[in-house]
């Protein structure tokens, strides 16, 4: 197990990047603690730190943004001496404060659009951080370029978009440089982050898949953080997503935040799905909360779309400069049908199929010639490479084409602009669209259909114009492979590579009556006035507080190499069985109970020879020398296997099949222990199970004496589990009437006699022993799986009901550090079989 005082921050995964060294800090008490704490934190721990040096006189909840781009504007001033910086009105970052607490201080960390000199750094950090409350985190250059246009730009954000590295030309291949550059930058803006946080006020929201593994590095300084991550872009199909080589990395990083967010329920699925097959996390929903159980911690999934900003897009519709531009517009393409698309330069935003599903319009609806005009506009291109120039070139070549063919003297039928457009001039030309086409191929959310809708919707009130007076109308092709497609159930959805359907949805759209088209309208403007980008952060902040609630309650321990990195929260009680403490009870004791779990407890997991060592053979004989001693193996194998192997253990006693089958020794029979011997139900659930395991490749049955076990381990993660909750159903419909158990467990589906447990055979031992005379006043319990928690659950109806003493010490031992019934833990088979070994040699 890794060392609770590690303190590296994070060595990259291929261990060649040089970490730089934190200066050691001094412990100290936290300044106020709001919620119960935990005093082991106070020791010698940096790695599980929740102190900081950052003063603060009073407590007050912060929240810390960190985006790859802070929310400020920059340039030179015109002497050329120092900068000018001012707020971007137009950035998410500064908009959803809108949504926080009023009285919450918001403090964000990103870097800046432009290269700031080394020497001018230091000044720049301090204006930002006193007129801004930013953070600018500078990365090196040759940094920047690899993580920013190499591994953000090449690598994440084509997969994220769904396209594949097939050759060196297309997508390029994995180069791990850029990835070691990404993770560079990551730890530079955790640096950024660490200098200004209050661990134990602060919370901390990371945007974006820019900055997907500084949960980890944050994480590793501060077990208990607070800290939310929400993902803009797509997340692709885990067909997809697993081609990335760095897949388990980024995913382990991002389960390290306590809440993540997604725009639509298909992100967050495919997100899920990822988990699940590459780390066999399964999710649960509990009143209506999607969690993911993840070492003793629950990482929430968020499903929420974000949403424009009403009030800027209002005042912008105010501007005069707007109403002039309008007029202006409606001058240009008057008795014309205007189709409007504004959409970035990209290769994934579809510009060239909307343009064709334009040409195939005219085509099929000669009517529209000479009519009908689709203005795009195209923002300019934020990324760089072969790939857009080839699409930007095929627009030009379609634009020119379709002019060329059906332009007439005064009548252009595609109106291209390729500049940047001001919001208000956008705005002008919403107001005078009779429809908005978004034919994207692929896009995070795409807020293009929001601004429309509301621009359609004016302004209302004794400001606004003449021409919005009358009823407000507006329509929408949206393609379904957009974030924000869910959410505008009165568009008309389309599949952009299907060219003819999308000219068809284009004319359809203009063709509809004023009525329909004013119903769908008033339908959109009522979601996305209501959804804005406040409500969407609301509800973010709110559901991290949720999530976060019970951090100071639980004992957190911080575990694993590089991305390997996570933290294990316990429960407070929940301690690592000391050698010295339980050898000296064990000493002090007369009457003992040892019960010991087989698989995975004194036997590896991992092992493909399940015979017991030597070591083990001589080691549980020198315990069942011991008079005082009664040993059990209490196991879920056959009595078969387990007899044949223990038989050198002649006093050893032996629970198999989880307690259907018991004898006391070597000598005694085997005692059945089922309230029923008949068997007959295994007729009826055998054809069940054969039935799934024909159909589920990848499973298998495994028929014991008293049950039956449907295994799924191999089969697809997705399938099995769906196959296992159905079987679960069908068995208990099959058996109702039967005196048997169906029970899930870990990739298994088990069905067994009522009333046997391990828990049952824990009970029937301390009786026995109690009845004899020899009530035990020393318990060790040890096991690794579900079904040991049975026996860990029964000792305090034992103490109760008087089997055990309430003197007695009692030693529920788990293996490995995760949540447990049990109070102790010891980390693997190897520390098991240390802890008998001592209780062996205390015998002796």
């Amino acid at each position: 197990m890794m060392s609770r005082s590690y303190t590296n921050l994070l060595d990259l995964a291929s261990g060649n990047f040089p970490v730089l060294s934190q200066p050691r800090e001094k412990k100290r008490l936290p300044r106020v603690m709001t919620v119960p704490g935990v005093i082991s934190e106070l020791d010698d721990d940096q790695a599980n730190s929740v102190s900081s040096d950052v003063p603060s006189s009073v407590v007050q909840d912060r929240i810390i943004i960190v985006a790859n781009q802070l929310p400020v504007k920059a340039k030179r001033r015109p002497d050329n001496k120092g900068w000018s910086f001012s707020w971007d009105e137009d950035s998410l970052l500064l908009q959803l404060k809108d949504g926080l607490p009023e009285d919450m201080e918001v403090i964000y960390v990103g870097s800046l659009r432009v290269e700031v000199d080394l020497s001018e750094q230091d000044d720049v950090s301090q204006l930002l951080l006193d007129r801004f409350k930013c953070v600018p985190a500078f990365l090196p250059p040759d940094i920047l370029s690899k993580f920013y246009h190499g591994f953000c730009k090449q690598h994440l954000w084509p997969l994220f978009h769904y396209m594949l590295p097939f050759s060196v030309n297309h997508g390029g291949r994995f180069d791990r440089s850029l990835w070691e550059a990404y993770v560079a930058a990551n730890k530079i803006f955790s640096q950024r982050v660490i200098e200004v946080i209050n661990p134990e006020d602060d919370y901390v929201w990371i945007h974006d898949y820019h900055l997907m593994v500084l949960p980890t590095f944050l994480r590793r300084r501060f077990n208990r953080l607070r800290m939310g991550f929400f993902l803009h872009s797509p997340f692709p199909s885990s067909e997809i997503y697993r081609t990335l080589p760095v897949r388990e990395e980024i995913l382990k990083a991002l389960l390290n935040s306590d809440l993540i967010g997604f725009h639509t329920f298909d992100y967050a699925r495919h997100f899920l799905s990822c988990c699940s097959r590459m780390l066999g996390l399964e999710y649960q929903s509990k009143r209506g909360y999607i969690g993911l159980e993840y070492y003793g911690r629950t990482v929430g999934i968020k499903i929420m779309p974000v949403g424009i900003h009403m009030g800027q897009i209002e005042s912008v519709l105010k501007l005069a400069d707007k109403e002039w531009r309008v007029g202006e517009l409606k001058q240009q393409f008057e008795g014309r049908t205007v189709l409007l698309g504004v959409d970035d330069m990209d290769i994934f935003k579809g510009v060239n199929l909307k343009l064709l599903a334009m040409e195939q319009m005219l085509k099929q609806h000669p009517k529209w010639q000479g009519r009908a005009v689709l203005v795009q506009i195209a923002n300019p291109a934020r990324g760089k490479g072969k790939d857009l120039e080839e699409i930007q070139a095929e627009i030009q070549a379609s634009c020119k084409r379709i002019n060329e063919t059906f332009g007439q003297p005064g009548y252009e039928p595609v109106v291209f602009i390729d500049k940047p457009v001001s919001l208000s001039e956008r705005a002008a030309y919403y107001t005078i669209a009779e429809c908005v086409v978004v034919a994207a191929v692929r896009d995070g959310m795409n807020l293009t259909p929001y601004e429309y809708i509301v621009c359609r919707q004016g302004v209302s009130g004794p400001e606004s114009s003449s021409e919005s007076s009358g009823p407000r109308k507006s329509m929408l092709v949206v393609s379904e492979f957009i974030g924000c497609s869910p959410s505008l159930s009165g568009a008309i959805r389309v599949n952009p590579w299907n060219i003819e359907a999308t000219a068809e949805a284009m004319n359809e759209a203009i063709s509809m009556s004023d009525s329909e088209k004013q119903l769908r309208h008033e339908k959109h403007y009522r979601y996305v006035s209501t959804h804005d980008v406040a409500y969407w952060s609301r509800s973010f902040f709110q559901d991290m507080e949720r999530c976060c609630r019970d951090h100071f309650r639980r004992l957190c321990w911080g575990i694993g190499l590089s991305f390997g990195f996570r933290v294990v929260a316990l429960d407070p009680n929940f301690r690592k069985l000391s050698i010295d403490a339980i050898v000296s009870a064990y000493l002090r004791s007369k009457n003992r109970a040892i019960l010991l779990d087989y698989d995975g407890t004194i036997m590896p997991q991992t092992s493909i020879n399940k015979t017991p060592s030597q070591e083990v053979i001589s080691i549980i004989n020198a315990l069942c020398g011991d008079v005082k001693n009664t040993v059990f193996i209490v196991s879920g194998r056959g009595r078969e296997s387990l007899g044949k192997w223990f038989s050198p253990c002649k006093k050893l006693g032996i629970a198999a099949e989880h307690g259907f089958f018991m004898r006391w020794s070597v000598d005694e029979h085997w005692e059945t222990c089922g309230q029923s011997s008949d068997f007959g139900w295994i007729q009826i659930a055998e054809p069940v199970m054969k039935l799934y395991t024909e159909s589920t490749d990848g499973s298998s049955i495994e028929t014991k004496e008293s049950a039956l076990v449907w295994h799924h381990r191999d089969a697809d993660p997705g399938f099995g589990a769906s196959q296992a909750k159905e079987m679960l159903d069908h068995l208990e419909s099959v058996l109702a009437n039967e005196p048997v158990a169906v029970k899930s467990g870990q990739f298994i589906v088990e069905v067994k006699p009522q009333g046997i447990s391990k828990g049952c055979v824990a009970e029937k031992i301390f009786t026995s022993m109690a009845e004899s005379g020899r009530q035990a006043d020393f318990v060790l319990c040890v096991g690794d799986d579900r079904s040991d928690e049975d026996m860990f659950e029964i000792f305090g109806n034992a103490i109760t009901s008087g089997v055990l003493s309430s003197s007695t010490s009692v030693f529920a031992c788990t293996v490995g550090q995760k949540p447990s019934k049990a109070k102790y833990y010891l980390d693997d088979t190897t520390d098991v079989i240390n802890m008998l070994e001592a209780l062996a040699d205390a015998s002796d």
